[in-house]
């Protein structure tokens, strides 16, 4: 009865790291295989892609990959392209990083950087600025 409540309660901050480790490795690896230019393909010629965060399963069977073309054009095209060229890639990958087992790839459009420019476009809109500038003269009354 005591085996089974052996590993309860424990934190899993080792397998958040190593997630993270493995996330890294795969993501520089990739990096370096974009660059290289090596994936014939006609929606990713003569496009640079980022990759911009891998995130991997817990038991690291499936890696998804989220990438972005530089300028931010064509992006489904792109995406469209890497998942069709999965298996080259994988394969260039297994060359590069030393795993037992490989993840699947699963690559998908990072919507982050949509994201970060809609946030700063509401920061600079004429409302939230008089909002700020309310707040400034509340803190110059109080001083």
């Amino acid at each position: 009865m005591s085996r089974s409540r052996q590993g309860e309660g424990k934190d899993d901050r080792g397998s958040g790291h190593r997630l993270l480790r493995v996330g890294e490795n795969i993501r520089h690896a990739l990096s370096e295989i974009f660059s290289r230019g090596e994936i014939r393909d006609p929606s990713l010629e003569g496009i640079s892609v980022t990759v911009t965060e891998v995130r991997c399963s817990p038991d690291l069977r499936h890696a998804t990959i989220f990438v972005m073309p530089l300028g931010g054009t064509h992006e489904k095209d792109v995406v469209e392209g890497l998942n069709r060229n999965c298996k080259y890639i994988r394969g260039q990958l297994s060359r590069m990083v030393s795993m037992k087992y490989l993840p699947n790839l699963k690559f998908t459009s990072d919507s982050s950087f949509g994201e970060a420019g809609h946030i700063e476009e509401l920061l600079h809109s004429p409302h939230v600025a008089q909002d700020l500038d309310q707040d400034m003269d509340q803190d110059m009354d109080k001083d």
